[in-house]
């Protein structure tokens, strides 16, 4: 590709909506153009670079015998509906209606269509087992697109399933794509650790997410460098404190003017924030209110908590909806509740002789003991883990660490065959339901993180597996016939030999200009053809990840190169 004809421009400045580094970085180098909130172009530059992420996925995928497929954007609503997911995933699932009335939605994910073509293809055990894959663009309506190619709503993801006959082979091929993928993400550069995470909206009994570890991460991990725990911090457990014995005293109202929150209450009554209970309310699908509560100095974590009641989604309650329940805001306790769930943490319902609200403003109870005084209707572990915590499984400090979610796996098991009837015989000629998994990469957000781990001061740089060119040929020319004759010469020579080569042949750009545009571009090699190299002998090369240029002679140029390009940065 020659620059002077490039369908792409660099910027100088980044966008102003930009904040992390790799979309001031993809936006200044002309890889991506916004069209609107989280919809991105796709420019020659992250095209190229798109392609070879995808050209390793498939790679690893038929490695671990993937069939590739496509699969339609565009899907019936009666599927979902069956599975119970129209609902549940709204609103970033988009709905509309065809002219004939029939309710559709757009692809975010396709384990309804697998769980159809499954009932359509397989009949048999001796079909089984089977993997399916494919790459393709997927829309959700993400209320938050932040980040550049981080959090967007139109994305490109492979997504893979498997079908197997029993819990065993799901083992074996959840296994297989733990592997490929750390392998894919090697490959790009990208070294990623596995957590545990949830389930959300793809149901099944588990699941495993890999990250990237990044400051630009929006997701807070819990690891243990003991003995390797390592959780999402929206289902990360840690050891909790056993609460010492003691009797249960009477409760005793007291006045707490002007203390609504647990700080100023924990002050004002001079009690550790431990003894106190906090009220956190919460509003699930139906209506129905949620009273959630925790030691006072811990915090509410909501997936854990929507884990706790079965929701698939939970929304602060109003005043009016904590009210009307018999509860005060800033003031509110458990006791004499009634209309609302009440889920307790374990812990505080195992610590007796808390302070928690009277439901009357300017009040507190003292000694406030669950089982006695209220009955909860749940309890669970319910609280959000915190660097410092006791790992669960060793007791040594965790440690929070952010990171970016570049792929994820799903046990499904027959959350989806079972209703939409992805049934096969076995052996004995019984009507079993298929066993399936579903494995996810967003190629987007690969690219994206690539970026975030692999730049300087200057601009990008590249891992050589994934950079859109594997050489950026700088051609300064000014007065020079001979070295513009000599760069055209080794564009067309280089990439006959199968190395690909951006030439910045434009003739108005400085070679300051072009420099910074080398640097900010990112690629594995600059080759720099002008009438002083050729004095030199040869022409200048730089790596992109070291300062040190030499000059090559032009007989040993190709051999250098691809000497360069096969060195790991």
């Amino acid at each position: 590709m020659r620059l002077s004809h490039a369908f792409f421009q660099t910027l100088r400045d980044a966008p102003a909506d930009a904040e992390l580094t790799s979309h001031k970085l993809l936006a200044r180098a002309g890889f991506i153009q916004p069209l609107g909130a989280g919809i991105y172009s796709y420019l020659p530059l992250a095209r190229r670079s798109m392609d070879k992420i995808e050209a390793i996925i498939r790679q690893e995928m038929n490695a671990i015998g993937g069939q590739e497929i496509t699969m339609p954007v565009a899907q019936p609503g009666d599927l979902w509906q069956q599975t119970g997911r129209w609902d549940a995933a709204y609103p970033e699932l988009v709905h509309w209606r065809d002219r004939a009335g029939r309710d559709m939605t757009l692809a975010m994910t396709h384990e309804e269509v697998v769980a159809d073509l499954a009932r359509r293809q397989i009949s048999s055990w001796r079909q089984l087992p089977q993997m399916v894959y494919h790459i393709q663009t997927k829309f959700r309506d993400e209320p938050r697109s932040r980040g550049g190619l981080i959090r967007v709503r139109e994305f490109t993801m492979k997504d893979s399933y498997s079908l197997d006959a029993d819990e065993a082979g799901l083992d074996r091929q959840f296994e297989a794509h733990r592997v490929a993928y750390h392998r894919i993400f090697q490959r790009c550069g990208v070294p990623a650790i596995t957590v545990s995470a949830d389930v959300g909206m793809m149901g099944g009994s588990k699941s495993v997410e890999f990250m990237a570890l990044t400051p630009a991460g929006e997701d807070t991990l819990l690891l243990c460098d003991q003995c390797g725990y390592a959780a999402n911090r929206e289902v990360a457990a840690f050891r909790k404190p056993a609460p010492p014995a003691e009797a249960l005293l009477p409760v005793e109202k007291v006045a707490t003017p002007h203390c609504k929150t647990i700080a100023e209450l924990a002050a004002f009554l001079g009690v550790p924030e431990s003894r106190t209970a906090k009220a956190v309310f919460f509003v699930a699908e139906g209506g129905k209110v949620i009273f959630a509560i925790t030691r006072g100095d811990m915090e509410v974590n909501e997936t854990k908590l929507r884990q706790a009641i079965g929701a698939t989604a939970l929304r602060p309650a109003t005043e009016e909806e904590i009210r009307a329940v018999g509860a005060e805001p800033g003031y509110g306790s458990p006791v004499g509740v009634q209309g609302a769930l009440i889920v307790v943490d374990d812990l505080a319902a195992a610590s007796p002789n808390l302070v928690a609200g009277a439901n009357q403003e300017g009040y507190h109870l003292r000694h406030v003991s669950c089982g006695r005084d209220y009955i909860p209707d749940i309890v669970a572990d319910i609280t959000a883990a915190r660097g410092g915590d006791p790992c669960p499984t060793c007791a040594s400090p965790l440690h929070a660490q952010r990171g970016v979610e570049v792929g994820n796996i799903f046990k499904l098991g027959t959350r989806y065959s079972v209703v939409l009837g992805a049934l096969y015989d076995d052996p004995q000629g019984v009507k079993q339901p298929i066993v399936m998994g579903s494995y996810g990469i967003g190629v987007g957000r690969l690219l994206a993180t690539a970026a975030e781990l692999h730049h300087d001061e200057f601009g990008l740089r590249w891992p050589a597996s994934i950079a859109p060119f594997q050489v950026h040929l700088v051609l300064l020319a000014k007065k020079a016939p001979q070295a513009e004759a000599e760069a055209d010469r080794l564009y067309a020579e280089l990439w006959g030999a199968g190395v690909e080569v951006l030439y910045d042949d434009r003739e108005e750009a400085s070679p300051g200009v072009k420099f910074a545009d080398a640097d900010l571009i990112g690629l594995p090699l600059r080759i720099t053809v002008s009438a002083r190299s050729l004095e030199q002998g040869g022409v200048e090369l730089k790596r992109r990840d070291q300062a040190e240029r030499r000059i090559v002679p032009l007989a040993e140029l190709l051999a250098t190169v691809r000497q360069e390009l096969a060195t790991p940065a």
